[in-house]
């Protein structure tokens, strides 16, 4: 089979859309159409099924892929192998997928450090409040909140990080007291938006007894900054709070959270030494970051707490 139908059929795969796979490749829709029937003429197999939502693979497609992405894998190999050994620099470009709240409030400084010391590379950070795709190739490498369950993946904690409520001091001094877990059902409270949470690792709330958010958001960011401009009381992460200094901890001693980040990589990009090398960066950067900010954190807590 030739390479380059192969590559084509691997966009195709992971688009679902000749459109798709056509921007990614740099390629019109037709030409990438006509890849793909040459290359099922040659293996004289039908491998995709074509439906109003896309391009699906059919059993014959589907076992198709592991064996392109080991052809891929071994170019990428090759390539690294060109470019330089263990003791280069790293070079190219690494997408990154992160949930909002470590892309904002980690990454910039972890990510900056490494292409310090990496000055041909290129690294791009995608924040979306979701999990990432990443048999579709939306992101080289992702960042989750919790362990995949399914999926060709290799999958390595990160580190531990610790998550308590929050408010702004003008907002506790205009509220009801708050001394004990049992007082939210009367305050203003600041969270995610239901049916928006993609992982059960992020509904802090359910099991308060909190009100439902009078005002929420999917974004980790948008929910630090109404609790910065005195919203309400909310759960925050403890490395978020360096960033909004104003804000205080609240009942910490009741509430404590405990959450972990997971790196999360493709099975097929196992024997990437590129790959791995930045893995061992990013993860080393990370805890140390983390252990940074929740560090500046300790001490920070409301006035009914003190």
């Amino acid at each position: 089979m030739d390479w380059d139908d192969l590559r084509v059929f691997l966009a195709v795969a992971r688009d679902e859309s000749l459109s798709g796979a056509g921007r990614r490749l740099a390629l019109d829709p037709a030409t990438v159409g006509r890849r793909v029937a040459r290359l099922e003429q040659g293996a004289g197999a039908r491998l995709f099924l074509k439906s109003p939502q896309g391009y699906s693979l059919t059993e014959e497609g589907a076992k198709l892929v592991p064996h392109a992405e080991a052809a891929e894998a071994a170019l990428m190999g090759a390539a690294e192998a060109l470019t330089g050994g263990a003791g280069a620099g790293l070079s190219g470009q690494i997408r990154l997928g992160a949930p909002d709240g470590c892309a904002n409030y980690i990454l910039p400084q972890v990510i900056r450090a490494i292409c310090d010391d990496n000055p041909a590379l290129e690294v791009q950070i995608v924040a979306l409040p979701r999990v990432f795709n990443l048999s579709r190739r939306e992101a080289d490498m992702a960042i989750g909140v919790s362990r995949p369950a399914a999926g060709r993946l290799t999958v390595q904690k990160l580190t531990d990080y610790r998550l308590h409520l929050a408010a702004h001091p003008d907002y506790l001094a205009s509220a009801p007291v708050l001394g004990n877990l049992a007082d939210l059902r009367a305050h203003r409270v600041v969270g995610y938006i239901a049916d928006m949470i993609f992982d059960k690792e992020l509904d802090y709330l359910t099991g308060l007894g909190a009100n439902a958010p009078a005002m929420a958001s999917n974004s980790v960011s948008v929910q630090l900054n109404l609790l910065r401009a005195g919203a309400g009381v909310g759960v925050a992460h403890d490395f978020a709070l360096p960033f909004a200094p104003e804000l205080v901890k609240v009942l910490p001693g009741a509430l404590s959270l405990t959450r972990a980040f997971w790196l999360i990589r493709h099975e097929g990009d196992a024997h990437s030494a590129r790959l791995a090398r930045f893995a061992n960066l990013l993860a080393d950067g990370i805890r140390r970051e983390v252990h940074r900010l929740e560090s500046l954190t300790s001490g920070v807590f409301g006035p009914q707490d003190a």
